[in-house]
């Protein structure tokens, strides 16, 4: 059982440095962290909107960071700071930003569908977002948004839709955030491409072999005449 145990003490771990990590850097727009060990140490790589805001001044702020990693019981962090390039294809940073809305009062319904359509337009080929709570009396409900195409089961499930979920803390109580994203370059199970095999093969066919077969068909044809 050692070894179970140590799996088991692993994951809590890593876990409870995201958690940490989400509040720590919730203001640079926190869209994920890989956690990987190598023969150096421990590579905890942070995928934000802002990384100005997690570098700080001179990289004080990372540098406290570090400091702060080594007191979970990671052997020699390394954080690594990287730029989320389509804001919109990143459901954990979607999901972060929507919380961080309703907190602020916006409306559920108006939140959700302007995520929503941020989302779509940015070229997504689905999104479901899910916002559940008190959200108009004390009992609690779920509440969903969704367009395009979006997959629930299965391996495509897995691999292909990027989710995220975070909470917003209201007065009448806890708001959960999940966002489900399926990006543009995912090539769903269902989708089908038709080949023109007549022009592939003219493209394959060499330049002397494609000119003889232009001379004997305009040969061809005026022996006809």
């Amino acid at each position: 059982m050692a070894v179970e145990r140590k799996f088991v003490e692993e994951r809590v771990r890593k876990l409870r440095v995201k958690e940490w990590v989400v509040d720590e850097v919730r203001n640079a727009g926190f869209g994920g962290i890989d956690i990987v060990r190598t023969p150096l140490g421990t590579q905890v790589t942070l995928f934000v909107e802002r990384p100005g805001l997690v570098i700080g001044r001179g990289g004080r702020r990372i540098k406290k960071l570090t400091d702060r990693l080594k007191e979970f019981g990671l052997d020699n962090p390394q954080v690594a700071v990287d730029e989320i390039e389509k804001p919109e294809f990143n459901a954990q940073l979607m999901a972060s930003l929507l919380a961080r809305a309703l907190e602020r009062g916006w409306y559920f319904r108006k939140a959700g569908y302007r995520f929503l359509y941020r989302i779509m337009e940015a070229g997504a080929k689905g999104c479901e977002i899910e916002i559940s709570g008190k959200l108009t009396s004390e009992r609690a409900r779920t509440e969903k948004f969704v367009s395009g195409t979006i997959v629930h089961t299965g391996e495509p499930a897995e691999s292909m839709v990027n989710e995220g979920f975070d909470i917003a803390i209201k007065k009448l109580g806890v708001y959960g955030v999940k966002v489900r994203v399926i990006p543009p370059d995912a090539e769903l199970p269902d989708e089908i491409h038709i080949r023109d095999v007549k022009l592939e093969k003219e493209e394959n066919i060499p330049e002397s072999e494609s000119e003889e077969v232009a001379k004997s068909e305009n040969g061809g044809d005026q022996g006809n005449e």
